[in-house]
């Protein structure tokens, strides 16, 4: 019961943060499932970082489409930039659950540490690149699609890190960007998640009530509470400095990229 309750606890703060100040739930859930794993003792090791990355993006399935049919309806949607980007996006999502599946849990949270100083210092630095006046190519979109599904898929988030600063580049408007970016989510989960399904089924020990490195008990407890708790902190959002906010949260974020770190260092020594 005290896990459930810790499942319920990492997505609703994964919720209320991601509509307060609009970063990827993923930021957040992947280094607490690190941490209630840890605690949790059922899970070997060598795979924490594998199950919790996976269930991660396993848990954004739900939020994508309720988050998009929100910003769809406030036409906040660019259907040609999801249409432009989502067939590189599963392309380099899937690629990126078979390499995950190579790589151990010490390269994949190195790999993760080094995204969320990256992430932590364009948020404190407000650092977006200079706008174009027109969309970019086909080769253009293909290129930064695979890259965006690559990464995201390594690190368990929807994507929104990487595609809002690039839409900006594109010259759209930060709602229409991060609107687009909600419904570039949904590829990247869906297929995120059958890659790490399909990367660690016959991986052991995993615990019961697995597919693949997905841990189905965390996922819908995640989902559950985001969903609700999400709402909650976008209607906040209107009230709060949210600009201070953000640079509080990427000090955070550098605070939980050193305690990954040292703790990854301890278990390498």
């Amino acid at each position: 019961m005290t896990i459930v309750l810790l499942y319920l606890l990492c997505g609703a703060i994964a919720g209320f943060l991601s509509g307060l100040i609009g970063i990827g739930g993923g930021l957040v859930v992947v280094p607490l499932l690190n941490m209630i794993f840890r605690l949790q003792g059922d899970i070997a090791p060598e795979m924490v970082m594998h199950v919790a990355v996976a269930t991660s993006l396993s848990s954004i399935l739900f939020t994508a489409v309720s988050s998009t049919r929100a910003h769809a309806r406030r036409k906040s949607v660019l259907w040609g930039y999801v249409r432009g980007l989502a067939p590189s996006i599963v392309l380099g999502t899937l690629c990126a659950a078979w390499l995950a599946s190579r790589m151990s849990t010490h390269g994949l949270r190195v790999f993760f540490v080094v995204f969320l100083a990256c992430i932590a210092t364009q948020m404190l630095l407000d650092l977006y690149p200079r706008p174009r006046t027109a969309m970019p190519g086909r080769m253009t979109l293909a290129a930064a699609g695979f890259a965006i599904g690559g990464v995201s898929s390594l690190v368990g988030l929807g994507g929104g890190s990487m595609s809002v600063p690039f839409l900006r580049w594109c010259g759209v408007a930060m709602r229409q960007a991060v609107g687009t970016s909600a419904a570039m989510s949904w590829p990247i989960a869906v297929s995120g998640t059958l890659g790490f399904l399909a990367a660690g089924w016959n991986a052991s020990p995993l615990p019961s009530w697995s597919l693949g490195y997905v841990y189905l008990p965390a996922t819908l407890g995640i989902a559950c509470s985001s969903v609700l708790f999400a709402p909650a902190g976008a209607r906040l959002a209107h009230a709060m400095p949210v600009p201070a906010l953000r640079r509080f949260f990427a000090v955070f974020l550098y605070v939980t990229a050193c305690e990954m770190l040292w703790n990854t260092v301890k278990a390498a020594s």
